[in-house]
Formats: C-alpha cells, sequence, structure tokens
C-alpha cells in the first residue's frame, strides 16, 4: 500500500454550510508541492484523490460529492463543489465556481470570474 499523500489539518473554515479542512502534504506530490506543505480546503479525504498529483491550493474549497483527481490542480480562490469533477491535467483557479455536475477535463482551464455548472 502506498504511502498516504496528505492529511487533513486541524484548521477548519465553513463554506456553503459545510467544515473544510487545510490539508498538508505527507509526502512530495508531483514537481511543485514538497512534504509538509499546507495546501487548501477539502470537506473529505474523498473529495481529493490520495495517489496522483492532484492537488488544492491556496485558498481553494473543494466541498460536498466534488472530486479532483489524476493531475489536476485547484487553486487560488477556485472552488469546486457540488457533484463536480476536476480531472486529468485540468487547471480550475483565481475566482471560478465549478458546481452541479459540471466536469473539467482533460488540458482545459477553468479561471477568473468563470461559473461552470451542469
Amino acid at each position: 500500500m502506498a504511502n498516504k499523500k496528505y492529511e487533513l489539518t486541524q484548521e477548519t473554515k465553513e463554506f456553503l454550510g459545510h467544515t473544510l479542512h487545510r490539508i498538508k502534504a505527507l509526502v512530495n506530490v508531483g514537481l511543485y508541492v514538497k512534504a509538509g506543505e499546507l495546501g487548501g480546503f477539502i470537506e473529505a479525504e474523498a473529495n481529493l484523490e490520495t495517489s496522483g498529483d492532484a492537488w488544492v491550493y491556496g485558498n481553494a474549497c473543494v466541498s460536498g460529492d466534488a472530486r479532483v483527481s489524476g493531475n489536476a490542480w485547484v487553486y487560488g480562490d477556485a472552488w469546486v463543489y457540488g457533484n463536480a469533477r476536476v480531472y486529468g491535467d485540468a487547471r480550475v483557479y483565481g475566482n471560478a465556481r465549478v458546481s452541479g455536475n459540471a466536469c473539467v477535463s482533460g488540458d482545459a482551464c477553468v479561471y477568473g470570474r468563470c461559473l461552470c455548472v451542469r
């Protein structure tokens, strides 16, 4: 069994009625995240794949049944929630919002004040 990629810290924030925890890398993740580095906020381990190079950075929030996987990144002040999926080499950042049943995949980038809902 592979080493655990991250842990949920005691630092929390409320997001759309959910309690989210800041994550902390337990191992190096990809080229940019070093062991011990703090990431963004997720509600539960189901929100961020425990293998691969997917990561949530900064003040970004992932909650509900949303999932970030593959080599995807969510960062800045982005929100991913509902049943949304971000995967592949996709990037969601800035003030972007991805929700509902929306999927962001491949090499797609969603950024700025964009709102993706399906």
